[in-house]
């Protein structure tokens, strides 16, 4: 039995949904409530100790980061097959995932204004401080110290959307003539991608994700959001209308 803690808007939790969902995977749904900081309760750090979603159980043991969560899911579960059939594929998108990975940060400074830093700002010093005791990694209490007290600069969005912009630029020059990222097909390199590029289109730098800016990128997002399992990982606005 697959059961999936998550959360709907949460970067990770949406490629680990991809995944189940590329797979025909029956599973469950626990939704995370972010906002009330069930992350950080004392039952889900049982689950995931770094306190971050999602988490995934199978069979009765966790597992989290969801880079590993989609390689375990793979192996486990291997039809169809979403990683490189050969070694050096498959050492390419572990580069990819790390790399985008690396890029959480400035993803964060976008999504945490939809929600989390409006219920953030609303604590007194001692209910933050409070909270932040219970946020096992030092990261996490910063971006929720900035959320709370010291929102981001102009200057720093900026140089947020410069950084994920780039990722289109190395995303174009790297696809392959599959219209992938790594091995001719799609792989887990591209779901970790996904979360990214949706932001980046709907809100961050809409126009980048075009043919006129990024036309590889352009016809690689038309391709991912044709595929049925991207309806079903409900990856659908970041902000409602």
């Amino acid at each position: 039995m697959l059961v999936l803690h998550h959360a709907w808007r949460s970067s990770a939790s949406r490629r680990v949904r991809l995944c189940l969902e590329e797979k025909n995977l029956s599973w469950e749904s626990r939704v995370v409530d972010l906002e009330k900081m069930e992350h950080h309760s004392a039952e889900y750090l049982q689950i995931n100790p770094n306190g971050v979603v999602p988490a995934l159980i199978h069979d009765g043991r966790s597992l989290y980061e969801s880079g590993t969560i989609c390689e375990y899911l793979d192996e486990v579960f291997p039809e169809p097959p979403l990683r490189p059939a050969d070694a050096y594929g498959r050492a390419e998108m572990r580069n990819w995932i790390r790399h985008i990975d690396g890029l959480i940060g400035n993803l964060i400074i976008f999504n945490w204004v939809h929600g989390l830093a409006k219920t953030a700002q609303k604590w007194s010093d001692e209910e933050l401080a409070e909270r932040l005791k219970k946020i096992p990694s030092k990261e996490r209490q910063e971006a929720w110290i900035r959320a709370a007290r010291r929102p981001y600069t102009e200057e720093e969005r900026a140089a947020a959307r410069a950084k994920l912009v780039e990722l289109l630029g190395r995303m174009e020059a790297a696809m392959d003539p599959s219209g992938w990222l790594v091995g001719g097909r799609y792989s887990i390199a591209d779901i970790a991608a996904v979360p990214f590029v949706k932001r980046i289109e709907e809100e961050i730098a809409p126009g980048e994700v075009s043919a006129a800016k990024h036309p590889r990128v352009a016809a690689w997002w038309k391709s991912v959001q044709a595929r049925p399992a991207f309806a079903r990982a409900n990856i659908g606005p970041f902000v409602n209308p």
